[in-house]
């Protein structure tokens, strides 16, 4: 069960990451397509990996792969980005939590022929990890409308994409040299970006210059993001096939990591994220992580 340690730790630093995005999103990077746009073009660091592995070109088919991966990864954050600009949290993460394992499942089932399939007990504790997932981050006066529940299914189905066809790069090939091939299908979408005009508008007019701190804050945050994602592939890697749905299901672990950070920090920057304090709120997360720590005992044991 190492997968289930890396994935914890991967999603422990995503939690903080996540902050980070909505602080940059909110303030000094406006525009969602420019945030993905620098996250995309950052996944050309994987280069950096070469001298240390037998580098070499996958196969036709696993390279095609490995370049859907990468590219539905970056759509997938590119629509996540869109709606956390456009929504609050609550209306987004609850959504897209809520799908994407489920989108992940039923890709798993589809591409294996339906011979990759869960006991009872798996399916207990993935039903469990969902819910507590969703109600985690759930507002009741925040309902999801039509137009936040289509931008996190897109969301959710780009993501749920990327790690499907990865994990099938990493059965054929060396995690490492998967890892590289898979990010420059990222980084080549980037590229691609710069085709909309808008895009390049935004990035090179005068006023979209970013001050030092927050080029600081973004490349750290990204280094951080970058290390957790690493995390998360070999998480995706290690995992059996018919577990793949738990690496997105576990996701409620993040969100509790979230919720213990937020509730640090949203005393000196409430713009960050607002947690509601009733009694109604907590004992609602209470419930959710008693969910998700029944489903990680399930699936643990």
């Amino acid at each position: 069960m190492l997968w289930l340690i890396v994935i914890i730790a991967a999603y422990f630093i995503l939690a903080a990451v996540f902050l980070v995005d909505k602080y940059l999103l909110v303030s000094t990077i406006p525009n969602h397509k420019v945030y993905a746009f620098y996250v995309g073009i950052l996944g050309i660091s994987v280069l950096l990996l070469i001298p240390f592995i037998d580098f070499y070109v996958l196969k036709p088919s696993y390279l095609l792969l490995s370049f859907i991966s990468g590219a539905s990864f970056l759509l997938g954050l590119f629509w996540f980005f869109k709606g956390l600009k456009l929504f609050e949290p609550s209306r987004i993460v609850p959504a897209v939590g809520g799908i994407l394992p489920i989108s992940t499942f039923l890709l798993v089932y589809l591409f294996s022929g339906g011979k990759e399939v869960l006991g009872f007990w798996e399916i207990s504790a993935f039903l469990l990890l969902i819910l507590g997932s969703v109600l985690i981050t759930y507002e009741k006066s925040k309902r999801i409308s039509l137009k936040s529940l289509q931008i996190s299914l897109l969301a959710a189905i780009f993501l749920a994409v990327s790690f499907v066809t990865a994990k099938y790069v990493y059965l054929e090939y060396p995690f490492l040299l998967g890892l590289i091939w898979t990010r420059l299908g990222g980084v080549l979408l980037a590229f691609i970006f710069l085709l909309s005009p808008q895009l390049r508008k935004e990035l090179f007019r005068q006023k979209t210059v970013i001050q030092k701190n927050t080029v600081v804050i973004f490349l750290s945050s990204q280094a951080a993001g970058a290390g957790a994602n690493v995390l998360q592939n070999w998480a995706i890697a290690l995992a059996p096939l018919a577990y793949l749905a738990f690496i997105n299901a576990l996701q409620g672990v993040q969100y509790a990591f979230l919720l213990v950070l937020a509730v640090l920090i949203s005393i000196k920057f409430p713009k960050i994220l607002r947690e509601e304090v009733s009694k109604e709120a907590v004992l609602q997360k209470l419930v959710a992580i008693l969910f998700i720590g029944a489903g990680l005992a399930m699936l643990a044991f």
